[in-house]
């Protein structure tokens, strides 16, 4: 298949500061495909470069087949991280005027306009100004801007920011939507519960740099689960007995169960009787990672690795927007 984005080496700095480092990344046509990190991890440059708003000082970079997607600009809708509507306009006018810059024909605007203003929830706000709309309702109105042409590729930059968990919810299936229709959608997020929810392929950059790159399932399938969720039958039994089990790296107290960390490679037919054995329990369960636990164990190098593993578990926002 043929690939929507390449990039090939590319590196960005500023001043001192290196946003983005050698950075080389494939993504194939009709890929629903996540770039994820911690704020400050070089997303947000990584997505301007391939939208042509910044310039790569190293490497070379192609959009469906253009130098950048300012080359292919008709075929490109973006999201920015930064929302920025023209308040004074009425909501059906902005439309309309972002439409046509999109090169969008005079006789489908007003149609797609009005669908759209539909799908979200907002068909009464045609008429309102955008500076009276809430947060979240400038939210979708950027958005539509940015699918009502029907574009190639859609590139959103944290797009679930700032939204309550309704909208986040419309917002996911909007994007899902949009890529059943057949768009390529490139998205940027530092909450990896919705990458997990929503992608097929995944990019990790932590300091600028790449460091997984692969389909969601082979990530998550490459992983051995490291994590039992044990809860004891009583409540006030010792976890120290279940930190003396060999293939036990460590015991977290979470509410009235416990988190059992195991060492790599440990043999889970051993340990889990083990664990039984030291103390009886009412539950045990054998948790999968998730993203959110592959990207701290990657970038802190050693699972052992407590204050580095809790400072990316807040930077990468623990599941809040």
């Amino acid at each position: 298949m043929a690939a929507a984005i390449v990039l090939e080496g590319i590196t960005k700095t500023f001043g001192p500061t290196t946003a983005v480092r050698d950075f080389t990344l494939e993504i194939p046509a009709g890929a629903l495909c996540g770039v994820i990190g911690p704020n400050g991890a070089g997303k947000t440059t990584l997505i301007r470069m391939i939208l042509g708003i910044l310039f790569p000082d190293s490497g070379r970079l192609s959009v469906l087949g253009c130098g950048s997607a300012f080359g292919a600009r008709d075929r490109v809708g973006y999201l920015p991280e930064e929302r920025g509507l023209y308040r004074k306009m009425r909501v059906r006018e902005f439309l309309a005027y972002m439409a046509r810059i999109k090169g969008m024909p005079d006789g489908d605007i007003a149609t797609e306009a009005a669908a759209w203003l539909g799908r979200v929830g907002l068909a009464d706000a045609a008429d309102r100004r955008c500076e009276e709309l809430s947060k979240g309702m400038q939210q979708k109105v950027q958005f539509i801007t940015s699918v009502i042409h029907r574009p190639e590729l859609l590139i959103l930059d944290e797009p679930f920011s700032g939204l309550d968990p309704v909208n986040q919810r419309l917002m996911k299936d909007l994007v899902l939507g949009e890529h059943r229709r057949g768009a390529t959608v490139l998205f940027s997020t530092h909450i990896m519960q919705h990458a997990e929810e929503l992608c097929d392929h995944i990019v990790m950059i932590h300091r600028g740099a790449k460091v997984l790159d692969g389909s969601l399932r082979a990530t998550l399938e490459a992983r051995d689960a490291r994590i039992v969720v044990f809860e004891p039958l009583d409540s006030g039994a010792d976890p120290a007995a279940l930190e003396r089990v060999e293939g036990v790296q460590g015991v977290e107290r979470d509410a009235a169960s416990w988190n059992v960390l195991l060492t790599p490679a440990v043999d889970l037919a051993v340990v889990i009787p083990a664990l039984a054995a030291a103390v009886t329990p009412v539950r045990i369960l054998l948790r999968r990672p998730t993203l959110e636990d592959i990207f701290i164990d990657i970038v802190s190098g050693a699972a052992g690795a407590d204050g580095l593993r809790a400072g990316l578990k807040e930077a990468v926002g623990e599941g809040n927007a």
